[in-house]
């Protein structure tokens, strides 16, 4: 099983981006799934998570209102969009799957805001 994560970049504030993360194997078609982010210096710290029928969705405070995660289980793909990026959104960002233990992860795309 793996998780292939692309879409980061450089982009200046109050831009967006989209991430989009691939899970290969079919075991994951239907597990939750999540974005977690890491910046310099920090902690990795959890930004979103969908339910495995993506009807729930949850959101850390911090991007409550500017981030949006979706998915599609056909394709087995896990997106986040990322709208009115700040600085502070600066860090590798990282999926996931498989909650609580969130057993498996991609390799993390960096995402860098300019001022």
């Amino acid at each position: 099983v793996q998780l292939q994560a692309s879409g980061g970049g450089l982009v200046q504030a109050g831009g967006s981006l989209r991430l989009s993360c691939a899970a290969s194997g079919r075991a994951l078609s239907r597990a939750g799934k999540g974005w977690f982010r890491q910046a310099p210096g920090g902690r990795r710290e959890f930004v979103a998570s969908i339910s495995g029928s993506g009807e729930d969705k949850f959101y850390a405070d911090s991007v409550k209102g500017r981030f949006t995660i979706s998915r599609d289980n056909a394709k087995n793909t896990v997106d986040l969009q990322m709208d009115n990026l700040k600085p502070e959104d600066t860090a590798v960002y990282y999926c996931s799957a498989d909650p609580p233990t969130w057993e498996y992860w991609g390799q993390g795309t960096l995402v860098t805001v300019s001022s």
